[in-house]
């Protein structure tokens, strides 16, 4: 039995469904040799090698502005995929792309320290998870008592400080944050949408509007 496979259908796999973008990279296999015009299978060793090529030429991408931004930059040939899953740079998840978004925001504006307040505790864990390798943070409880001693601190530590309005969180200990002293007013983001994705990009927002 042979062990060929159909290209269009190993393309598919790879998010490579739309016609021209399958068409490009039907035309740097042809150019390296690995296949041919009006061919359609292709043997196993052979895509090895195609796989290789691909990943070496291209930057798998989706339509997001903002990847397509890093795709263009990687020194690779952006390449559009659908599903949005292939894409190298957010997976096709909204909280992936956020979290990437986000951690370019705060390289670009010199943020290395973020406090968070509120938030459920599963939230709280994916956001260590994701963004505590990068960047120094500080998870405020926002159902349990908070000095304004505490939160003074909180606000003299961080760059940025996230109160997360639309979470767990009491006005008791919201209100130690959005009014504490003014000095630290530029960097407290008062957040009222849920979701991992609308807190980041509020920061984000915050992060380019600038001082």
């Amino acid at each position: 039995m042979s062990a060929d496979r159909d290209i269009d259908g190993w393309l598919a796999e790879r998010g490579l469904t739309l016609t021209e973008t399958r068409a490009r990279a039907r035309e740097v296999l042809e150019g390296a040799g690995l296949t041919r015009q009006g061919k359609a299978r292709m043997s196993e060793p052979k895509l090895l090698r195609a796989a290789e090529l691909l990943t070496e030429r291209f930057f798998p991408v989706c339509a997001d502005p903002a990847c397509l931004q890093v795709a263009r930059a990687s020194g690779r040939e952006p390449l559009r995929v659908e599903p949005r899953s292939h894409c190298a740079r957010c997976g096709g998840s909204a909280n992936h792309r956020a979290e990437v978004a986000f951690l370019e925001a705060c390289r670009r504006h010199g943020v290395h320290r973020v406090v968070v307040v509120g938030g459920s505790p599963a939230v709280r864990e994916e956001l260590e998870a994701k963004l505590g390798e990068h960047i120094a943070l500080r998870m405020v409880d926002g159902t349990e008592r908070r000095t304004a001693d505490r939160a003074k601190s909180d606000l003299e530590w961080g760059d940025l400080v996230l109160v997360w309005g639309a979470t767990e969180l009491h006005h008791k200990v919201s209100g130690h944050y959005t009014h504490g002293p003014s000095i630290h007013h530029h960097k407290v983001v008062h957040v009222v949408r849920r979701g991992v994705a609308a807190l980041l990009d509020e920061a984000i927002i915050h992060l380019q509007r600038g001082p």
